[in-house]
């Protein structure tokens, strides 16, 4: 415990540190911890443990699962997140509250938003007290993200990004802009042949041309700056064949038929 403890106050000096947290020296830190954590039984605790040790092991997770969204590592916020509910559920009542749960809890939330996973976003809602999603920041945020994707009312998600309660949570607003934009992007390709790059850019939310340029490259869209346009790429029309003459005979046929019925 004591090489634990060394290695905790290293990270809390490291995430805490000015003006930004020191984040390869907590990512290193945070690999040592968790070993250190499964040696002292804490990572996944069963049975009586001592509390102070489990407040340690909560913050040492917490910190892991921040830390994971400021390196863009989704996969990592995962396993901090799920190794988090042991102590959330499990070991909630007896534990003090922790600050860090509610901003984590709607991080998980949004990232359930970004992977189209709709019915565990409700899921997870509904294990959540009433008063919770309705008055704390935190959750109704990614409630409100949520309403808002299904009215298709992009503009108010885009708007969000700057209303986040927390640094961390722009990083998920960005990637649910991202699938947005190019939903969009599908609709523009079939609805218009071109627009004017000053449309495009607002249609797209984008907030300088330069952006909306490499966005347009991305897809295959063609440039045109003099013009001020940016050009969809169409996708060539299937031709058919009609056969007219197979037409004709069969209508004359059916026409004959008509007349004897008569």
């Amino acid at each position: 415990m004591s090489d634990l403890k060394s290695l905790y106050e290293g990270l809390q000096r490291a995430f805490y540190s000015k003006p930004s947290s020191d984040l390869k020296t907590c990512v290193d830190l945070l690999a040592q911890l968790k070993i250190g954590l499964i040696q002292a039984g804490l990572l996944l605790p069963q049975g009586n443990v001592n509390f102070g040790d489990l407040v340690v092991a909560r913050d040492i997770l917490e910190i892991g699962a921040l830390t994971s969204i400021r390196t863009r590592d989704v996969p990592s916020f995962d396993r901090y997140f799920s190794q988090l509910q042991t102590f959330y559920t499990d070991y909630g009542s007896n534990l003090p509250p922790s600050k860090r749960e509610y901003p984590i809890r709607g991080l998980n939330l949004i990232r359930l938003l970004t992977q189209n996973r709709i019915a565990d976003f409700h899921t997870t809602l509904e294990s959540l007290p009433a008063d919770i999603i309705a008055d704390n920041p935190f959750i109704r945020h990614p409630v409100n993200l949520e309403r808002w994707l299904m009215e298709g009312s992009y503009s108010k998600v885009w708007n969000a990004r700057e209303e986040a309660p927390a640094e961390e949570y722009k990083f998920f607003i960005d990637s649910l802009m991202g699938t947005i934009r190019n939903e969009i992007a599908t609709c523009e390709e079939a609805a218009y042949e071109s627009l004017p790059l000053r449309d495009a850019v607002t249609l797209l939310f984008f907030t300088n041309q330069s952006d909306l340029i490499s966005f347009a490259q991305q897809r295959g869209w063609q440039i045109d700056i003099t013009a001020g346009l940016v050009k969809f790429s169409q996708k060539g029309e299937e031709k058919m064949e009609i056969p007219k003459q197979k037409l004709i005979a069969a209508s004359l046929l059916y026409a004959r038929e008509l007349e004897q019925i008569v």
